[in-house]
């Protein structure tokens, strides 16, 4: 309606029309900025892709298992990026217990990432049972702490899993840990599928979904056979993307931006077997703004 009455007055008026859209800086839920060198090349590019607040990934190597290590990896990535405000997760992992969640609440930690065991990059020391860590998620129901779900489970050829119904194979789950607790705050990370969204709809307030850039624009042809566009979880079908687009256009307050920006060396993107990640960070606005304006 908007455009079409600018349209209407330029029009009318001979004025000459300004092709540009000014947005405010965005926030960023999911974003892999890597370490060593890789951290130091890519973290400046976060506030020039038009981020000013993101939310920080612990899978490294070693993984960021507890709340020293995140303060030390969350001073690194300030002195890169002093304009941008970085909230740091920590890794799923058996070394992880309650104390330590009360420990990182205290120090600003935000949350924890989940990643099922070896389904993306660096999940090698992912879980493979929820019901364990149910004390651990208590103590995040308690303290308000993020659990934030790679919502994927291993690729199993008797069971008929593999990578494009991974992610709804795993929606089971995420109902079951909502049911068990209802006032822990937990989002579906990267949703790719319209079954995931008709999921976190149906579940309570407590439940959010991030979506990525790529998965709004990818589908399962465009990474077939292109390593740059390869990610975990992949794109999957036009349908699927046209409900991710969707529930955008809506403006559903519980589904909301998360890159999943994950940088990754030429050689190892490049090669018989590429890691999984598209890297978007430093054009995030302009693909936005693109996506939006189709």
């Amino acid at each position: 309606m908007l455009s079409s009455l600018v349209r209407n007055v330029v029009k009318r008026t001979g004025v000459r029309m300004v092709n540009t859209i000014t947005v405010p800086a965005a926030c960023d839920f999911h974003l892999h900025l890597r370490q060593g060198d890789l951290m130091k090349l890519v973290t400046p590019e976060v506030e020039k892709g038009g981020v000013s607040l993101a939310y920080i990934m612990p899978n490294l190597k070693p993984v960021v298992a507890n709340t020293e290590q995140a303060l030390a990896y969350k001073a690194e990535l300030q002195q890169l990026a002093p304009n941008v405000t970085f909230l740091m997760t920590l890794y799923l992992s058996p070394e992880l217990n309650p104390e330590e969640i009360r420990k990182a609440a205290k120090a600003g930690v935000k949350g924890v990432k989940s990643y099922p065991r070896g389904v993306t990059t660096n999940s090698d020391s992912g879980i493979e049972s929820y019901t364990a860590y149910y004390p651990v998620f208590k103590a995040m129901e308690e303290e308000g702490l993020v659990l934030n779900l790679h919502g994927e489970v291993p690729s199993d050829a008797e069971k008929n899993i593999c990578v494009m119904n991974a992610e709804e194979t795993f929606l089971s789950h995420l109902k079951e840990l909502h049911e068990a607790f209802p006032k822990l705050r937990i989002v579906l990370e990267h949703a790719t599928t319209k079954a995931a969204v008709d999921m976190v709809k149906s579940l309570g307030d407590t439940v959010g979904c991030t979506i990525t850039v790529h998965h709004l624009s990818l589908t399962v042809d465009d990474w077939a056979g292109q390593a740059h566009h390869f990610c975990k979880p992949v794109a999957k079908y036009p349908q699927d993307r046209a409900a991710l687009r969707q529930v955008i256009k809506e403006g559903h307050p519980r589904f909301f931006l998360g890159t999943d920006s994950a940088p990754h060396p030429k050689h190892l993107k490049e090669c018989a077997q590429a890691c999984a990640g598209v890297y978007t960070s430093s054009h995030v606005l302009p693909y936005v703004a693109t996506i939006l304006e189709s």
